[in-house]
């Protein structure tokens, strides 16, 4: 197809939190990560508050994240000056006093927030809070993480993916849905600024003894509802129940890389079969991404078209028409000339 008319901005996702890590991957030693071209390094000092810097030694351009750290500051692994969490230069070797740091010598710090197991971090301000999931932060539901899932397209597909209805019976056959049942039932988008609700109850697959990670009561033909929150740009609460007192509830958020690279995190809570072990629900969850990723990554243009004249909508697309009008009605998709490159 030709190229999109709307894309994602890159300037107004700047203002949103995003996932760039899992909370227990960030200890004492610098880790590196990308969020919307932009490249960062993260630590974990002795007060264990993470810290978020820019990747990029303001000497030589040096990744930090090649360095270490030292007394709670990370050490440029090029020429050995020592930056604060506050993204201060404190010490420069190369001089006769190495403490005679020029008022420019500092890098740029981000705001970050540990939540959900995940470390958010927004580049610029934040307009919106991290949604409210209090399942996974108050007790007595059963936690795991899955992934992260790396995958070579923009966080706009992988994240409209989860929420598409339609692929179910022929991606996921026998796991999410059934061949014999395709039609999507008739479902409505309650849109509240930033925030897309919507609600199914559709048939899945019967239950799976390979992956028995649903509660469902029935062994045939069972229904599922599921009760979504899409929080724009590329963040989903996903609450599943079967009709009883079981349920499930899934977070899933996609750090923009860039243009044309993604990662996903999934965070998933659940208040039965404690005894399960953890890896159960991960071998589902990489299975199901994994089937997903060679579609998704296929799809052209790599970046969701938001301009609804771009791709054909039929009437159980009404969560991707809900999210393009939603995207652009709070700025954060433009016309790919104001956007431009990405």
């Amino acid at each position: 197809m030709d190229a999109p008319t709307a894309i994602p901005d890159p300037t107004a996702l700047r203002a949103c939190w995003h996932p760039v890590a899992y909370a227990a991957a960030v200890g004492a030693d610098p880790l590196g990560a990308e969020l919307l071209g932009e490249p960062l390094v993260l630590w974990r000092p002795a007060d264990g508050a993470v810290r978020v810097l820019s990747d990029l030694c303001i000497h030589r351009g040096t990744a930090l994240s090649l360095g270490w750290v030292d007394a709670d500051e990370i050490v440029c692994p090029y020429h050995g000056w020592r930056y604060r969490g506050d993204g201060v230069c404190t010490a420069i070797p190369q001089l006769a006093d190495p403490t005679r740091i020029p008022r420019k010598a500092r890098v740029r710090t981000f705001r970050c927030q540990e939540r959900y197991g995940l470390v958010w971090v927004a580049l610029d301000e934040p307009r919106w809070p991290l949604p409210e999931v209090p399942e996974i932060e108050g007790g007595g539901w059963m936690v795991v993480t899955a992934g992260p899932y790396s995958w070579a397209c923009d966080a706009s597909r992988q994240l409209e993916n989860f929420t598409d209805f339609g692929h179910f019976p022929w991606v996921h056959p026998g796991l999410l849905g059934d061949p014999e049942r395709p039609v999507v039932p008739d479902h409505a988008v309650e849109t509240d600024g930033p925030v897309l609700r919507y609600e199914i109850v559709r048939p899945e697959a019967a239950a799976n003894e390979d992956f028995p990670v649903f509660a469902n009561e029935q062994r045939e033909a069972p229904m599922r509802r599921s009760r979504y929150a899409l929080h724009l740009p590329y963040t989903i609460v996903l609450r599943l129940g079967w009709g009883a007192e079981r349920g499930m509830v899934y977070l899933f958020a996609s750090q923009p890389v860039r243009a044309d690279r993604c990662t996903g995190f999934v965070v998933m809570a659940r208040n039965y079969d404690f005894d399960q072990p953890p890896s159960v629900l991960r071998a589902f969850e990489d299975t199901i991404f994994e089937q997903d990723r060679r579609v998704v990554e296929s799809q052209r243009p790599e970046r969701v078209p938001f301009d609804l004249a771009d791709e054909l909508h039929l009437r159980f697309d009404a969560v991707a028409v809900a999210y393009r009008r939603a995207m652009r009605a709070q700025g954060l998709a433009t016309s790919s000339a104001a956007a431009g490159a990405g």
